[in-house]
């Protein structure tokens, strides 16, 4: 299977496991894992139920940001394989019946990749604009006040070059000067590189920051109505101001409206942006409502939403109001952030039942309006590991600890084996440790247990693909008291009432006659009605 079928538009309403490399499946004994692990475990993705796969960065890198620090855009690093692993991988998942997104990070480079080399070398050779480059002020100082995400100013000192550069990031990520046209279509040969290679689709990471003010104009500093989406520390100075001209500039949707067109040289091919730092849902919508430029995007919206059923219809109804025919995509979890069970169950109208609850999440994203993506760990139920100090490798976390202990705490790797040494992830030493409970949630364990959430994953994404509502159908509210999120689907001739309860404890309502109940057995009792209720975590379906 690639993008080339008779289904351009199989993303609208796909479900895609993203898989983070370095911790589902050690093939070497090393401690981290590669890709022969993700092709071993293909089949375990496929059995899910879910559309696509997608693959966090393996390329070429220092591992400065674990991967997300590239220095060759076309070489897997050695740590994970090579790049007939990588061939191997996409042609395996095909025959599965599953697509294959790749992870490509176009707004900087690690500062080892051999283009940067040459830039810093030269301000007259032939890469001396391929990075953002500018003189100190007279005093010496960085060009402006922009703020990096990682803490301390976005301005590096080049001791060769004698200039500052950019980093969004990591000082180890200069910013590629997506103004300079020699670099956009260098880019853009990396992305046709992946393409010919057959992947489905390009993940596109922190996209707004893909161009930046050519001026270099001051960020004015924020007010209290200037609120962004942000996944770390609280403390951080970012925030401190209105990210106006190193964020989301005009420039970045006329490129990415030429990245479409080279896309589109691919049929079924598909871009997916990750927006952040900005207005999200108006982001979104900016650059994948007209269908001119990224075909779908994924927000921290959902990421940082108090669960509650105000809230979350809020969320949604806002990017229905504004994404006209565009499709968003949501997300629960990340490799960025704290996973969606340790944040939901520290509220008290949701704590008790973790095996409940993480299928009440589960229920509630696969049942919404949308693209969805599907972190791994999230169909077992994984909660955060509280990782030691000692053990931290992020260097989020090393930046902002203890207030902000960085995102290792939802990398660490999948537990496979329940009765293994290094839970069947790995024969060495893992590079992060599990979490405490994460053995017994392994997958052999869950294979063999109708109602886990391994078990509700399987059950709720069959319903799903059964019912074309539910993938392509529109959204509307039904009126229910707090703490019930319940809502319809609808396509030609067929209706879905989803019914989700937010709470630890049942409510009394239930819908019209016209309804018939549609059960799931893997959600056990808390898919059944109870004396005409909603039980504790209730996720009830009904068809009419």
């Amino acid at each position: 299977m690639t993008g080339e079928t008779e289904t351009p538009d199989w993303w609208r309403g796909a479900v895609t496991y993203q898989v983070y490399p370095r911790s589902f499946l050690d093939t070497t004994g090393n401690g981290v894992g590669d890709l022969p692990g993700i092709i071993d475990r293909l089949p375990y993705i496929a059995s899910l139920g879910v559309d696509a796969v997608w693959i966090s960065p393996f390329f070429k890198s220092p591992m400065a940001d674990f991967g997300y620090d590239v220095a060759d855009y076309r070489a897997v690093d050695p740590m994970f394989g090579t790049n007939d692993d990588a061939h191997r991988l996409i042609a395996e998942a095909h025959r599965l019946g599953l697509r294959v997104m790749f992870d490509m990070v176009l707004c900087h480079s690690s500062d080892q990749h051999a283009w940067f080399q040459e830039s810093r070398r030269s301000r007259t050779g032939d890469k001396a604009d391929w990075y953002v480059w500018a003189d100190a002020k007279p005093d010496g100082s960085p060009p402006n006040n922009w703020v990096s995400v990682f803490g301390g100013g976005a301005w590096q000192w080049d001791a060769v070059r004698e200039q500052y550069y950019l980093h969004h990031f990591l000082a180890s990520q200069p910013a590629l000067n997506w103004n300079n046209p020699a670099v956009v279509e260098a880019m853009f040969e990396e992305c046709r590189f992946w393409f010919d290679a057959g992947v489905d689709g390009l993940r596109l990471d922190a996209i707004t920051t893909l161009a930046c003010d050519p001026e270099l104009r001051d960020n004015p500093p924020a007010g209290p109505e200037d609120v962004i989406d942000f996944g770390g520390a609280g403390d951080n100075p970012f925030l401190r101001q209105k990210h106006i001209h190193d964020r989301d500039v005009p420039h970045t949707l006329a490129v990415l409206k030429k990245l479409r067109q080279v896309t589109d040289a691919y049929p079924g091919r598909v871009l997916l942006g990750e927006i952040g730092d900005v207005d999200s849902v108006a982001v979104t919508a900016k650059y994948s409502r007209t269908n001119e430029a990224l075909h779908t995007c994924y927000t921290f919206q959902m990421l940082g939403a108090d669960p509650t059923a105000a809230r979350l219809r809020a969320v949604i109804q806002r990017f229905e109001s504004e994404m006209g025919e565009g499709c968003p995509t949501y997300a629960l979890g990340n490799h960025d952030v704290i996973r969606p069970l340790s944040r939901w169950n520290q509220f008290d109208h949701l704590a008790g039942d973790d095996r409940a609850l993480a299928r009440l999440i589960l229920a509630f994203l696969f049942s919404i309006r949308g693209s969805i993506c599907l972190y791994q760990g999230e169909e077992l139920g994984l909660s955060n590991v509280d990782i030691p100090f000692e053990r931290l490798v992020d260097p989020f976390g090393l930046a902002f600890y203890p207030e902000y202990k960085g995102r290792d705490g939802c990398r660490t790797p999948m537990p496979w084996r329940h009765d293994a040494p290094g839970a069947g992830f790995t024969t060495g030493e893992p590079w992060l440790p599990f979490g405490p409970d994460h053995a017994d949630l392994a997958v052999d364990l869950q294979d063999a247990d109708p109602q886990s959430p391994l078990a509700a994953c399987r059950a709720l994404l069959a319903l799903r693909r059964s019912r074309p509502s539910l993938t392509e159908g529109a959204i509307e509210w039904v009126d229910a008291p707090e703490p019930l999120l319940a809502f319809t689907r609808q396509s030609a001739g067929e209706r879905t009432l989803c019914v989700l309860n937010l709470n630890n404890q049942p409510v009394d309502w239930q819908p019209g006659a016209e309804w018939s109940a549609l059960t799931v057995d893997a959600l056990g009792e808390q898919g059944r009605p109870t004396n005409g209720g909603v039980p504790a975590f209730g996720a009830l379906f009904w068809t009419g």
